[in-house]
Order: C-alpha cells, then structure tokens, then sequence
C-alpha cells in the first residue's frame, strides 16, 4: 500500500482560511449590484452594472447559503481587501513552511492569468493531473513525489449547458489572455475551431473538454470563449466540483473535481484509453485511483461510496470498465467493497 503523510494541523487550518479568503475576494472584486436569475431549476447570481446603455451582468455564483452569506456582506468584503491580501500571502509562506507543495512557476502564471479572467468563476474546472496535485489541502495528506503527479498540461472542462445558460464571458478573451503568454492555437481536424493551445519553448499545453453523451465532437463553450473536445463519462467528474487553493504568489483560488469522483473516473479512463489499459497512461491513472481511495476510505468513506455507487448504478458500460481496472488492483477492490460492509 501507499504510505500516507498527514499535514500538520496548522496547515489545514492555514488551507481553509486561504480558500476562505480567496472566496471572499472573489465576490468582491467584482462590480455592481447583486441580482438573482432563475434558469429552469437553478438560480444563478449576477452583479448588474451599467456599461455605456446596456446593462452588463457579471456572473457570481450558483444560488447556495453561503453566496448568500457572502453577497449580504460584500461592503465589508471591498473594504477589507487590502488586508485580506497581505493576510492570504502569510497563509502561503506558512503552507510552503508546512511543506505542502506549491505549483511551479509557469502553470501558476496560466491558472493565475485564467482566474483572473474569470475561467473558473464561469464554471471552468482544472482536471487531470493537475487537478490531483490540488487535493493536498482537501484531503489533508501530502502527495507522493514522482510519477504519479507529475504533468505538463492543463485541462479544463466545463458542461457545454451551463457555458450557454450563464450568459456571460471571460473578460479579456482567452485567446487573447494565451497570446499574451507567448501560446499559440494548435490547428484541429474540425478547421477554424480551436481547443488546444501549446507555449512555445516549454512546451506546455492547455486543453479544454466538454461532457458527451455518445460522439466525442468539437463543442462551444460561450462563457470560456472557446471550443472544447467532447468525452464521454466526463459528465461525472465534473459534476457538483469544489473550489481549491493553488500555491502560487498569494494564492490562486481554482475549481477541482471531488477527488472522490476524481478516483472512479480514474478507473473508467483506465480502462478506456485507446492505447490500451497496459500502457503507461493507465497505470498513472491506476495508482492516483489507488492514492485517492485509499486516503479516502479512512477519512471519507461516506463520500466515496457515494460515488462509486452513482458510477456503478449508471449501466453495464461504467460496471465492465471500473471491473477491467479493479482487476489489476486487488487491495483497492477490496477497500471499495468493504464500504458497503
């Protein structure tokens, strides 16, 4: 089994004050007055300002308690920012002290860049990899150095439905924000469409998806200002997502999976991925599976039955893949099955 490192409870306190105070400046930095929408059976709130004679609104969030707590304190929000700066930048020292792992320099100038122009605030959220790197502060334990974390790239999906419902945009336009961070668009089959762009000399590469439901097409999404691959079985993953802290400058606040969702899907993707469930792909997604179940099993066994029930009660497909993968994988198997015990 993998050996599981707690971080110190200083730190985890230091990670949920950070996303607290992240949260609180996200709401009010933004300008206008706070009005409620109603689309079908989801309320969302908007800021409504006046820009020349139209009015523009400024998506703040899904309708919840705790937007609402926020919204009915944003005055006190606005004049508290400077001090929640210098407040957020001690939280990062003392968890880069704690030794949790901070991103490196050139993915927290792109997620800093995409927060700012409100990816994530739209419903845009970090997956992959990248994603699996966050889960320290959420689930308390520090992640194993190597293989299993390392990436290049950054994925972001987002449900091509809400994209369309929000009614609003990243503002300055992604591909004006990447442009201005020497990445240049990647040509795809389907002409003039653009899902991936790479950063000339790193190398790094961003991608955006989009939950299908049978043909893996080319998709738009109108809030991000971009086109995005559609798969299959990425309606799970993404779906009811958390908000994390990235450990970049004074803090980077993002949009992650729940990890217990990141685990089943992992083991679906396994399975299914083109160059066989052998390849050196699988086994990474294998063993981030295998880390995040076991953590959870002890600490959040609720959560993760949760999902690997939802998964499994889906159909035959989502059964046979999830098996596939258990396969190689005896302990996790059994660390699944005793949850039901």
């Amino acid at each position: 089994m993998i050996g599981m490192t707690p971080l110190s409870s200083i730190a985890m306190s230091a990670y949920t004050d950070l996303v607290r105070l992240l949260k609180d400046d996200a709401l009010s930095g933004v300008e206008g007055k706070p009005t409620l929408k109603e689309r079908g059976v989801k309320a969302y709130w908007y800021a409504a300002r006046r820009v020349g004679t139209e009015m523009r609104f400024i998506y703040i969030g899904e309708d919840s308690d705790e937007t609402r707590a926020r919204i009915d304190r944003i005055e006190e929000l606005r004049r508290a920012a400077k001090d929640r700066k210098v407040e957020r930048s001690r939280l990062v020292r003392l968890l880069r002290a704690e030794g949790m792992t901070p991103i490196d320099r050139a993915t927290g100038s792109i997620l800093s860049a995409m927060a700012a122009a409100g990816t994530f605030r739209l419903g845009g959220t970090i997956v992959g990899t990248n994603a699996f790197r966050l889960y320290e502060g959420e689930l308390g334990i520090r992640l194993p150095i190597g293989g299993m974390a390392n990436t290049g790239d950054i994925d972001i999906a987002q449900f091509e439905k809400l994209s369309v419902a929000l009614q609003d945009q990243v503002d300055p336009g992604l591909a004006e924000t990447f442009s201005a961070l020497k990445f240049d668009p990647l040509p795809s089959l389907d002409q003039g469409r653009t899902w991936r762009w790479a950063q000339g000399g790193s190398g790094q590469l961003v991608e955006f998806l989009t939950p299908a439901f049978g043909d893996e097409t080319l998709r738009d999404l109108p809030a991000l200002g971009v086109n995005a691959q559609g798969l299959n079985y990425l309606n799970f993953l993404i779906a009811e997502p958390i908000h994390a802290a990235a450990i970049y400058r004074s803090g980077v606040l993002v949009q992650v999976p729940r990890p217990e969702r990141y685990a089943i899907h992992k083991l679906i993707i396994a399975d299914r991925r083109r160059d066989g469930a052998g390849s050196l792909k699988s086994a990474k997604d294998r063993e981030q599976a295998a880390f995040l179940i076991e953590a959870m099993a002890e600490d959040r066994p609720d959560d993760l039955a949760r999902a690997y029930a939802t998964a499994m009660e889906v159909g035959p497909r989502w059964r046979e893949h999830i098996g596939n993968s258990l396969k190689r994988m005896p302990d996790t198997r059994g660390m699944l099955d005793s949850l039901g015990a």
